[in-house]
Order: structure tokens, then C-alpha cells, then sequence
């Protein structure tokens, strides 16, 4: 079996993740693709607590049938959330599936800072996905493959920043996500539609 991981904080999961992750699943080599949400972020962002963004990803990933699923990997390990811990994991659990870790093309230029980023790129192949306002192909040194299209420029900070003030967010933000978000207040505001 091959499988692409799409981690991410997904705070929260919005409809730029399910086009990226749709588009992996029609056009790469793989049997499915599993969002992984970050349990603790390396850098200390404040995040929505981990139930609430493992279960918006699992409704995020609904939408787009049996092949998506969600992980709770990262939750399982505990502690900051670190891409090759996650994947060690991962292939220590599923012995004999073939992992491939799709990034978006906005994270490229971080890759090199990542923890044990040679010994990831040895283990798993990238998928770069480009997203609007952030070209680039693929990181420096691997053979990772690059899409040859770009997902809109969608932000999660501009998408929080719009819940809080009470702002329409459904052209942003799956309905069923969005109805999760109303039902359990979450990031502060009262989403409208």
C-alpha cells in the first residue's frame, strides 16, 4: 500500500486542504492519503486543543471519501510534534506500506531547518504542491516530485483572524467543519454564515 501524509496544524482544517489533498489523491501514485495534525507545534504556536482539530480533520476529510483518513500518530507520541518522529513511527506501525510526505510549496524553504531533515528525505519522498503567493519547487537536495499546479492562497490566520471578529467564513472553512467550530465556540468569535 502507498500512502501520502499531509501533516499540518490544520487550526483550523479549511478548503485549501481538502483541494490539496484531492488533487493528491487523482493524480499521485498512492492508495490513500492520511491527515496527520500536529499534536504540539515545534514552535510553540497556540493551537485549538488536539480533539478538536483531529475531529474537524476527520470531517474535513469525509468530504472526500474512504481513501482520506485521519491519524492520531502525533497524539500517541505526545510532546512537540517533530515531521521525523512522526514517520518513524509510522513506518515501525505499518511495516510495508510506502510512505510519501506531501508539503506545500511555502514550507519549502524551511525544510532544511527541519529535525533530521536528511534522514526524513531518506525515508520517505516529498510531494511538493504549490500554493499561491509561495512559488518554488522542490527543497534542495532530494528527489522530491513537484505538482504542476498551484492551490489558492488560502490562510488559517486570516481564517482565525475572521472567525474572531465574527466574519462569514463559509467560502473558507468546510460546512461541517464550520458547524463543529459554531457548536464548540471555538477560536473565539461566533462564526456566520
Amino acid at each position: 500500500m502507498r500512502v501520502a501524509l499531509f501533516g499540518g496544524s490544520f487550526n483550523p482544517p479549511h478548503v485549501g486542504h481538502q483541494l490539496l489533498a484531492l488533487y493528491v489523491l487523482e493524480t499521485a501514485n498512492i492508495d490513500e492519503l492520511w491527515f496527520v495534525p500536529t499534536f504540539q507545534h515545534a514552535f510553540h504556536k497556540t493551537l485549538e486543543p488536539f480533539p478538536d482539530r483531529l475531529r474537524m480533520c476527520e470531517l474535513a476529510a469525509e468530504a472526500l471519501g474512504p481513501r482520506a483518513r485521519v491519524s492520531d500518530v502525533e497524539a500517541r507520541l505526545g510532546g512537540e510534534s517533530w515531521t521525523l518522529r512522526t514517520v518513524r513511527k509510522l513506518l515501525e506501525d505499518h511495516p510495508g506500506v510506502a510512505f510519501s510526505l506531501v508539503i506545500g510549496s511555502d514550507l519549502v524553504g524551511e525544510t532544511d531547518a527541519w529535525h533530521g531533515v536528511a534522514e526524513l528525505r531518506a525515508l520517505v519522498p516529498f510531494l511538493v504542491v504549490a500554493r499561491g503567493g509561495h512559488p518554488g519547487g522542490p527543497p534542495s537536495g532530494s528527489d522530491a516530485v513537484a505538482a504542476p499546479v498551484t492551490m489558492p492562497e488560502i490562510s488559517s490566520t486570516t481564517i482565525r483572524a475572521g472567525l474572531r471578529a465574527g466574519q462569514a467564513m463559509d467560502a473558507w472553512i468546510p460546512r461541517r467543519v464550520l458547524d463543529y467550530i459554531g457548536a464548540r465556540r471555538l477560536y473565539g468569535g461566533e462564526p456566520s454564515r
